[in-house]
C-alpha cells in the first residue's frame, strides 16, 4: 500500500496495490499489521456501510471521549467527497480541511483519526460507503459541527440546493460555536 500524507498530520490517503489480469481485479483492503507499520497503532472493532444516492451529505461527525473514534472509510460503489476537519483546540491546523474523492474505481481509503470532524458527499447516482471504527458507537457521545459552516468553507462539490441532509444534520453549531472541542495536548491513542 501507498501512503499519502496530507496537510493534516495524522490524516492519510491510502492507495492498495491493485493485481489485474482478464478475470478482473485483487487487492488486499485491510491489514492490520501494514496500517500499524505505516499509519498508526490502532485497532478496528466495529465495521459498518452505509447507501446513498446522489446530494446526500452525511457528517461532520465526530464522538467524544471515551469513545472517540477514528475511522477508515472507502467506497466499494460510487463515488464520494470524503472530508476530515481538525477540531483539536490548539492544533497548527485547527480548522483546516482536507478532501478526497474516493471511488470504486480508484480504490483510495482515507483515514480520519480521533481530534477530526469526519463527513461526505455523494457525487455519483448511488454510492456504497464503507467504514471501519476503532472503537463502538455511543450516541451518548456523539458531536458534530455544521456541513456549511461559512468558517469551513467547505466545497463538497454538489451545489448546495441539491444537499440532501437527515433532519439531525440540519441542526449542528458552527466550528466557532461548538460546544465541545479535542484539546490538542491530550493523548487520544
Amino acid at each position: 500500500m501507498t501512503i499519502i500524507e496530507t496537510k493534516l498530520p495524522g490524516v492519510v490517503i491510502i492507495e492498495p496495490r491493485i493485481f489485474t489480469d482478464d478475470r478482473g481485479y485483487f487487492f488486499e483492503s485491510f491489514s492490520q499489521r501494514l496500517f500499524e507499520e505505516k499509519v498508526c497503532k490502532t485497532v478496528f472493532m466495529q465495521d459498518n456501510e452505509s447507501k446513498s444516492s446522489y446530494g446526500v451529505i452525511r457528517g461532520l461527525h465526530f464522538q467524544k471521549p471515551p469513545f472517540s473514534q477514528s475511522k477508515l472509510v472507502r467506497v466499494i460503489k460510487g463515488a464520494v467527497l470524503d472530508v476530515a476537519v481538525d477540531i483539536r483546540k490548539g492544533s497548527p491546523t485547527f480548522g483546516q480541511w482536507e478532501a478526497v474523492e474516493l471511488t470504486a474505481e480508484n480504490h483510495r481509503q482515507f483515514f480520519v483519526p480521533r481530534g477530526f470532524a469526519h463527513g461526505f458527499s455523494v457525487l455519483s447516482e448511488e454510492v456504497v460507503f464503507q467504514y471501519k471504527c476503532d472503537n463502538y458507537y455511543a450516541p451518548q457521545y456523539e458531536g458534530a459541527i455544521a456541513w456549511d459552516d461559512p468558517d469551513l468553507g467547505i466545497d463538497w462539490g454538489i451545489p448546495a440546493d441539491k444537499a440532501v441532509l437527515s433532519e439531525k444534520d440540519r441542526k449542528h453549531a458552527r466550528l466557532k460555536d461548538t460546544e465541545w472541542l479535542f484539546d490538542y495536548t491530550e493523548r487520544l491513542y
